[in-house]
């Protein structure tokens, strides 16, 4: 796996859920704070954005918007001001009226108040193991819907467009799998635009390519037998460079990295599988579950048998 799906992977748990909205007049709508991800994409019309710190930020059709970190926000039709996010309509109580299930709704009247139609949704996620890339984004991402700008994000917003709601057949396993693209698709978007325009930190560290080389034969072989004299050897380069330039994008020292990476790797196998302690251990790169347990426990303040069981909860 490469490191932006490893990043992902990591952190998300569950399956994401989702909703389409059509609204018209004058409405204020409030999300709570989530423990995950909550993601708007403005199918037609306009709206507001009103994270709880932070400014108001406009949205128009095809415009997408993701809040990683599950800030707290309202979403209005015109900026919204303190009496107004006072007022909002929690998100629930509010889809109880305006959320519909029909994939072509019928036009309006040519006299009737302008309309917003949204996909609003979240991404259940397990901040206590959040790869450094996710904890880098922003706690608003938005992507203004640009002519020619990212293709595979604007294909997979037509097609839940036409998904979520419509009924037919397959569409219980076709939407969470295009909500998953979404959020990689997302992920990708920010670096290129604004997370690639910062002289450091991760967009930058898989834009170098002597980084991302050591980063993607990491991921591809967590339990490998590495050292900083091997993966230099295997990135080209001499281990001084690789050190400093890794440790200065990354935050840490490659070896460092790689095993924060498998105690997080096989946090992520005790949650999502239900393999032996001993085959975990041998997948991650250590050689006895002891030794595992061992360094997990550091870590992460539990033993692997009590985070599995509390994960299984």
């Amino acid at each position: 796996m490469d490191v932006v799906s490893d990043a992902i992977s990591a952190v998300r748990v569950g399956h994401p859920s989702s909703n389409r909205v059509r609204v018209a007049g004058t409405w204020c709508s409030r999300f709570d704070a989530y423990d995950g991800a909550g993601f708007h994409v403005v199918l037609e019309g306009s709206c507001w954005l009103r994270p709880d710190r932070g400014s108001a930020v406009s949205l128009g059709t095809g415009d997408v918007v993701l809040l990683p970190h599950g800030a707290g926000h309202v979403l209005a039709d015109a900026p919204a001001d303190r009496g107004t996010i006072e007022k909002a309509v929690p998100f629930e109580l509010w889809l109880d009226g305006h959320g519909l299930r029909m994939a072509s709704p019928p036009p309006p009247p040519e006299d009737a108040p302008a309309v917003a139609e949204l996909l609003c949704g979240k991404y259940r996620l397990d901040r206590s193991k959040a790869h450094p890339l996710m904890a880098e984004l922003p706690d608003v991402v938005h992507l203004p819907n640009r002519v020619g700008r990212h293709p595979e994000l604007r294909a997979a917003i037509d097609l839940l467009g036409r998904e979520i709601g419509a009924h037919r057949p397959g569409t219980g396993v076709v939407v969470p799998g295009l909500l998953d693209l979404l959020l990689v698709y997302m992920v990708r978007a920010w670096m290129t635009d604004g997370g690639a325009d910062g002289a450091a930190g991760w967009p930058a560290a898989l834009n170098d390519p002597v980084v991302a080389a050591a980063l993607r034969v990491l991921h591809e072989d967590p339990a490998g037998a590495w050292s900083n004299e091997r993966l230099a050897a295997q990135v080209g380069v001499s281990r001084a460079t690789l050190a400093r330039r890794f440790t200065a994008l990354v935050g840490r020292p490659p070896m460092a990295y790689l095993g924060w990476w498998r105690l997080t790797r096989a946090a992520a196998l005790l949650r999502d599988t239900q393999e032996p302690l001993d085959t975990i251990a041998r997948r991650v790169g250590y050689s006895s579950p002891y030794a595992l347990s061992h360094a997990f426990s550091r870590l992460f303040g539990t033993t692997p048998g009590r985070y599995r069981r509390h994960a299984a909860q």
